[in-house]
């Protein structure tokens, strides 16, 4: 065993270590940090495999931006996570239900696995050659080429699940006046509007 085979087992290692460590943990804060330390480790093995913008990508973007403003939010927000853990606990039976259909799926999934025959020379070589192309640069080939349309669905998806987020977790509070566009928009002029014929000398009453 070389040093690169040590090094592949150290960072998946500590890479499965940290992401259920961070389903388990019972601080938030602490559930972040070991996501941080699960996207260093992820970047460790991308390296590994030659693909070094996409580890630097997984660290710049990922560790550098999502999982601090992650930390940032749970570290301010005062969320009683007492309150979210009861909610969890009503919910665990569907939960555990739905996750046992999703291992029976997977079970019959690698039940009817098949390798196939150019399987193995593509593990081997996960990158062209960089007398042909630069890694960088087959990346988007493969991205914004030959699966573009893949590429741009799952940016609709992300989409979807932004509103969809942003719907569920939206509040609307009685003590705080909002604008009503539709309201506005449907309104009868002869109603929102009444003049008055105020004399010279006169005041409105």
């Amino acid at each position: 065993m070389g040093v690169a085979d040590i090094t592949f087992y150290a960072f998946a290692i500590t890479l499965l270590g940290a992401g259920f460590l961070v389903t388990v943990a019972r601080n938030p804060v602490h559930s972040v940090l070991w996501l941080i330390l699960t996207f260093l480790s992820a970047a460790g093995l991308f390296v590994l495999l030659g693909a070094e913008f996409l580890a630097m990508l997984l660290i710049i973007v990922y560790v550098g931006a999502v999982a601090v403003l992650f930390l940032f939010v749970v570290m301010m927000l005062d969320v009683d996570f007492a309150a979210l853990k009861g909610e969890m606990a009503r919910y665990f039976p569907i939960a555990s239900l739905v996750g046992l259909v999703l291992l029976m799926q997977m079970a019959l999934l690698f039940g009817t696995w098949q390798e196939a025959e150019s399987a193995r020379s593509l593990r081997q070589a996960p990158t062209p050659d960089l007398a042909e192309m630069h890694n960088t640069k087959a990346l988007g080939m493969i991205i914004y080429d030959q699966y573009f349309l893949l590429f741009q669905i799952s940016g609709l998806i992300l989409l979807v699940a932004m509103i969809g987020a942003i719907v569920l977790t939206l509040r609307h509070r009685k003590d705080i006046k909002r604008q009503n566009v539709m309201a506005q928009m449907h309104r009868d002029p002869a109603k929102a509007m009444e003049l008055k014929d105020v004399k010279p000398g006169q005041g409105l009453g």
